[in-house]
């Protein structure tokens, strides 16, 4: 249930408007009080009237406006506010949103909230398609705003392809998840978790891998989504999917490209949890074309060079973050997870042995060693990866 939480509904001029209705009453069933605010345009494709009977309050149009209860109704509105919806959301609005335009209630009233937003683009799909919608919605995504993907399909104007407003009830899922999250122990917190392995290419066919199967990054992922966290996975190369609505997943292929997205998203997090098992060399040399077998060599010689030590750079970097990193060990366990806690500058390791049975690379299960930077030492018996990876969110929750 969502009583007592406060939806603001924003409708533009789509010919899923008319959807809006639908989304009104799964809100209203879940206890949730709904307000709406509209385009000009949005009434050529439903009615005040609709939409004030389902609601139970009347609909923000016009910034100076007669029956407005105030002259800034654009700001008490979005003070009023838990969540801000667009949907549908055109081109239009995507593009005044993502350029700070201002010019009409409900553009006015984006600029003015400062909570989560969700967007749910509709449009034809050419129109979607278009590099400037794409600029637009990359942009918003990088402020924090959340994009409901469109769905494939036949559409109003007649094409088929991308754009059709994904439907009520999955709309309705994305918010509710967050509305629900947003009372857990982990509201409000940014987590980045990486997962899997990674590929060095050797050539257009050949790479340097290992055995990661990518579980226990996926599932503390999970773990942290339902404890309220909005979490960042990035992963290698993996049979994976996520489940919850607060994972937004980046996948990448090689330690370079983890580099990469690990730097842009670690400076805004709260914690970093670093799962993934990134190789330590690539090849030095990447053939354009595959290597032929040569049956007059026995053998040939690969040379290999470092790869970048992401979570060292991590370490230096970091600022706020509660930084937390994995050791698969083969022998003298604790004296290498040790150093690699100090080196490193982590505040825990978790540690796991592959002398310990069912505790390697592609196992449902797990068994590890916590150790943080006072040399607490807490020890956990071979268990699922799922309640690993809740002991593992513990400590996080108690390191936070």
């Amino acid at each position: 249930m969502l009583t007592g939480k406060k939806v603001i509904l924003g409708i533009s001029g789509g010919i899923a408007a008319y959807k809006a209705a639908y989304l009104i009453r799964l809100f209203r069933k879940a206890g949730a009080a709904v307000k709406v605010v509209g385009t000009a345009n949005a009434f050529e494709f439903i009615t005040k009237v609709t939409l004030e009977s389902l609601s139970e309050n009347k609909v923000y149009h016009q910034v100076f406006g007669e029956l407005n209860d105030y002259t800034t109704e654009h700001v008490s509105l979005t003070d009023w506010g838990d969540v801000f919806i667009v949907a549908p959301a055109t081109a239009n609005i995507i593009g005044k949103l993502a350029n700070g335009i201002a010019d009409d209630a409900l553009s006015t009233s984006l600029l003015a909230f400062d909570r989560r937003i969700y967007i749910a683009p509709a449009m034809n799909c050419k129109m979607y398609a278009h590099f400037a919608v794409q600029q637009n919605m990359d942009k918003l995504r990088k402020n924090g705003v959340q994009v409901i993907e469109p769905a494939e399909g036949f559409l109003a104007c007649g094409y088929e392809g991308k754009g059709r407003m994904e439907e009520p009830e999955t709309i309705f899922s994305c918010v509710e998840a967050y509305l629900k999250n947003n009372s857990l122990p982990l509201a409000g917190k940014k987590i980045m978790v990486t997962a899997g392995p990674t590929r060095e290419a050797i050539d257009p066919v050949r790479y340097l891998g290992n055995h990661s199967s990518g579980k226990m990054g996926y599932a503390l992922a999970e773990e942290l989504a339902a404890r309220g966290a909005e979490v960042h996975l990035i992963s290698g190369p993996t049979n994976l999917q996520v489940k919850s609505a607060n994972i937004h997943l980046s996948r990448v292929t090689s330690s370079e490209e983890m580099l990469n997205a690990c730097m842009k998203y670690y400076p805004d997090c709260d914690a970093a949890i670093m799962a993934a098992a990134v190789s330590d060399y690539k090849p030095a040399k990447i053939h354009t074309q595959k290597i032929k077998k040569n049956k007059s060599k026995s053998f040939i010689q690969l040379e290999l060079q470092p790869t970048t030590d992401i979570l060292y750079r991590m370490g230096k970097e970091k600022k706020k973050q509660l930084l937390v990193g994995f050791a698969l060990e083969t022998d003298q366990e604790e004296a290498h997870a040790l150093k690699k806690l100090k080196e490193k500058n982590l505040d825990f390791i978790v540690l796991n042995s592959l002398r310990d049975k069912g505790a390697g690379f592609a196992y449902d299960t797990n068994k590890i060693t916590i150790i943080d930077n006072k040399h607490d030492i807490s020890r956990y018996p071979l268990q699922s990866k799922q309640k690993t990876a809740a002991d593992i969110v513990d400590m996080v929750e108690k390191h936070l």
